[in-house]
């Protein structure tokens, strides 16, 4: 443990030596005019031409002066900015526009697995159904053919029979 001490003592005086080697570096730029940046440099040159006026204009804003000299240095008190009006424009940009009316809820709804399997058949399946009516209706129509004496006697029965009921 007496080691490990030794050697936390020994990094923080290191350490300490650094730091203060640091500050005396940075104490001897602060003193040397050539490690002025240009910036600086050049206001320092317009401070030079204008040692006739050391202090700034004075602008008076919650001093209320009893000088007339001094009453011309007021500043006009500010108006604030109406803020209903910026309230406004924020409220009318965070409204959401109407998006209800574009969405369709069959896009919302997740897709089953074999849904784009159903869509690749699809073209096939119209063809295959239009087929399938007209053979349909083919059938009934050999039927009808078939059967039209039958039928004919069919209707006339039920007539007869309407007829006699009443």
């Amino acid at each position: 443990m007496a080691d490990g001490a030794g050697k936390l003592q020994e990094e923080a005086l290191r350490r300490k030596e650094r730091l203060k080697a640091l500050r005396e570096r940075q104490i001897q730029n602060r003193n040397q005019d050539e490690g002025e940046p240009e910036n600086k440099q050049l206001r320092g040159d317009e401070d030079k031409g204008d040692e006739e006026v050391k202090h700034r204009e004075l602008k008076l804003r919650n001093y209320i002066p009893e000088d007339k000299e001094l009453k011309e240095r007021q500043v006009p008190k500010a108006k604030p900015a109406s803020v209903e009006e910026k309230v406004k424009d924020q409220l009318e940009a965070g409204k959401p526009e109407s998006i209800i009316e574009e969405v369709d809820l069959v896009n919302l709804a997740p897709r089953k697995p074999d849904w784009d399997l159903k869509r690749d058949v699809a073209k096939k399946l119209e063809r295959l159904e239009k087929r399938t009516q007209r053979a349909i209706a083919e059938l009934i129509r050999e039927k009808l053919k078939g059967n039209e004496d039958d039928l004919a006697s069919a209707v006339g029965a039920v007539k007869q029979e309407d007829y006699d009921s009443e």
